[in-house]
């Protein structure tokens, strides 16, 4: 047996040691939920009552829309980009390894203005954590 076979058996009689997940885990482990938008897309990562965390990625010179939430605050950590925030007014150049807390009822965009693609997790936390949970005052795509 050469030494690739013999790793490869010797992998398959390794047992498996994690309990199965009970359906509170599953309720919690997220929905998977992929949402496409005109300026990129988010995935929800992990969701609990009072606290929803996606992964969203806006595409380079793209923008989400001005707006804010009358139910929930977020908090926006940077992975990957180069972007310009807009909150309450107050434009906050981010990279990489940012973070930055989004007050609820604060105006708020994200604008990717690098040349690669802006990269965020999102955890929300609010009494409601709905998509339409969002009141638009500015948006490039035509959703006002």
């Amino acid at each position: 047996m050469d030494s690739g076979r013999r790793e490869r058996h010797h992998a398959r009689r390794i047992p498996h040691t994690s309990p199965p997940l009970n359906r509170e885990d599953t309720n919690r482990a997220g929905t998977g939920e992929r949402g496409d938008r005109p300026w990129g897309y988010y995935l929800v990562l992990y969701e609990e009552e009072g606290c929803k965390v996606k992964r969203f990625l806006v595409r380079p010179g793209k923008r989400l829309s001005l707006q804010r939430h009358k139910y929930r605050a977020e908090h926006w950590h940077l992975v990957r980009g180069d972007a310009l925030v807009t909150r309450d007014g107050e434009e906050i150049r981010m990279q990489a390894g940012q973070s930055l807390d989004i007050p609820l009822g604060a105006v708020h965009r994200i604008e990717n203005v690098g040349q690669e693609d802006v990269v965020v997790i999102e955890v929300q936390s609010g009494t409601y954590l709905g998509e339409d949970d969002i009141e638009r005052f500015e948006d490039d795509f035509g959703r006002v």
